[in-house]
C-alpha cells in the first residue's frame, strides 16, 4: 500500500506537485514539531506575553524591568498591527543583519521587540546574497533553465546522491524533471509579481525588518526570495514589517515615556525610518563595487 504524504507544514501550494512520498516521515516529524510549538505558544506563551505587556502598559510595578528585558514581540505586534508596516523601495532595502562570528548566546532574542547590542553594526549586502543571485540566474536563463548555474548545481548534488530536499515543502529534487519543476515554481512567482505587483498575503513570511540605533531599516531573515524578486523587477514599493528596534533608538524616541504613550511615540517615529544603504563599521566583508541593477 502506498503511503500518503501529508500536506507539508508552511508549504506553498505551488510546490505540492513536487511532494515525494519518500519524505513522508520527515514531513510527519515537521508537522508534530510545528503542532507542539504552536500549541505551547497558544496555551502558555501567548497568555504570559499578553500579561507581561499589560503590566508594562499600565506602568505597574515590574514594568521597567520588563522593558529592560526587551518587551515581548508578539503582543507588541498585535497591539500596533499595521502601524508597524512601512512601504519602502525594494532596491533601497539592501542591508541585512549579519550574524557571522556572533555566538548565539550574544544574539538578540527573536521573542523580544527591543534589541540590545551591536547587531546593527555588522551588515550583509543583499545585492550579493544567495537569494538575489538565484533569482537573477533564473531570469537570465528563463528560456532554458538547464543552462542556469542553479540547475547545474542542483543536478550535481543529485548526481552525487545528496539531492536538495525540504521537510517543510515535502520535495526531493533527485531528477532533472523535479529540479526543473522546482525552478519553474520560482519563475511563476516572479511572473505573477510582474503582472500583479507585490502581494503581501502571498508568502508565508512577511518581509521583516529591524530598526537600527540610527533609525534605519535593516532586513532580517524571512521573505528574502520575494524581496529579491521585487528588487529584480524594480517594483516602486513593498510593505515591510518592523519586528524589532534597537534600544538606543527606542530610548531616544520614547524619551523616558512608558506604556501606551511610549508606543504612540514609536509609531509616529517609525514613519520617518528609511532603509540603511551604507556598510556597517563591523562588516566582515566589503561588498564588490560597481553593482548594476538590471534595467
Amino acid at each position: 500500500m502506498s503511503r500518503r504524504l501529508p500536506v507539508p507544514t508552511g508549504g506553498d501550494p505551488e510546490f505540492l506537485p513536487l511532494t515525494d512520498a519518500r519524505m513522508y516521515w520527515q514531513v510527519q516529524r515537521a508537522r508534530v514539531q510545528v503542532a507542539v510549538r504552536e500549541g505551547f505558544q497558544a496555551w502558555v506563551g501567548a497568555p504570559v506575553e499578553r500579561m507581561t505587556l499589560g503590566i508594562w502598559k499600565r506602568c505597574l510595578p515590574g514594568g521597567i524591568v520588563l522593558e529592560k528585558l526587551g518587551l515581548p514581540r508578539r503582543p507588541v505586534e498585535q497591539e500596533l498591527a499595521d502601524s508597524l508596516i512601512i512601504h519602502v523601495r525594494p532596491r533601497e532595502l539592501i542591508k541585512i543583519r549579519d550574524w557571522r562570528g556572533i555566538p548565539k548566546r550574544k544574539r538578540p532574542s527573536s521573542s523580544a521587540f527591543i534589541w540590545d547590542g551591536d547587531w546593527d553594526l555588522q551588515r550583509g549586502d543583499l545585492r550579493h546574497g544567495s537569494r538575489y543571485r538565484f533569482i537573477s540566474d533564473l531570469n537570465v536563463h528563463s528560456d532554458d533553465l538547464t543552462e542556469s548555474d542553479t540547475f547545474q548545481r542542483l543536478k550535481a548534488r543529485s548526481d552525487k546522491g545528496s539531492p536538495l530536499s525540504s521537510y517543510r515543502q515535502g520535495f526531493l529534487l533527485d531528477s532533472e524533471e523535479r529540479i526543473l519543476g522546482y525552478l519553474s515554481v520560482y519563475l511563476n512567482f516572479m511572473n505573477d509579481m510582474k503582472r500583479n505587483g507585490f502581494n503581501r498575503d502571498r508568502g508565508k513570511d512577511e518581509l521583516g525588518v529591524a530598526v537600527s540605533r540610527d533609525g534605519r531599516l535593516i532586513k532580517i531573515n524571512r521573505g528574502l526570495h520575494r524581496l529579491a524578486m521585487a528588487q529584480y523587477l524594480d517594483l516602486p514599493t513593498v510593505p515591510v514589517k518592523v519586528k524589532a528596534v534597537h534600544r538606543e533608538w527606542w530610548e531616544k524616541v520614547t524619551q523616558n515615556a512608558h506604556g501606551a504613550e511610549a508606543l504612540e511615540r514609536v509609531v509616529e517615529a517609525l514613519q520617518h525610518c528609511e532603509p540603511e544603504t551604507e556598510p556597517g563599521p563591523l562588516d566582515p566583508d566589503q561588498p564588490p563595487e560597481n553593482f548594476i541593477w538590471p534595467s
